[in-house]
């Protein structure tokens, strides 16, 4: 199989996978978590676009750049968001 179509079907699983734990918030899911859960596959699908879709698998330092700087706005993203959803 090819890698970009490998790249699709995890993009699609990842899709899956958000909207399996936005169904779980209704059905009592806990929302603080399950949008921390909905960011974190969201950084996994940025991750597989810029590694397969944008080539960046082979250009292993540029993508290490790019990976730092997702993994950031990621952690940020999820303290402010954790810390506005704490006053709910």
């Amino acid at each position: 199989m090819h890698t970009l179509t490998k790249a699709w079907f995890w993009l699609i699983a990842l899709s899956g996978g958000s909207a399996v734990v936005a169904m779980l918030v209704g059905q009592g899911m806990d929302r603080r978590l399950a949008g921390a859960a909905i960011m974190a596959l969201a950084l996994m699908k940025s991750r597989t676009i810029l590694s397969r879709y944008l080539d960046l698998a082979e250009a292993p330092s540029l993508r290490r750049g790019f990976n730092l700087v997702l993994s950031f706005y990621f952690v940020l993203l999820l303290v402010l968001y954790l810390a506005g959803s704490a006053r709910l």
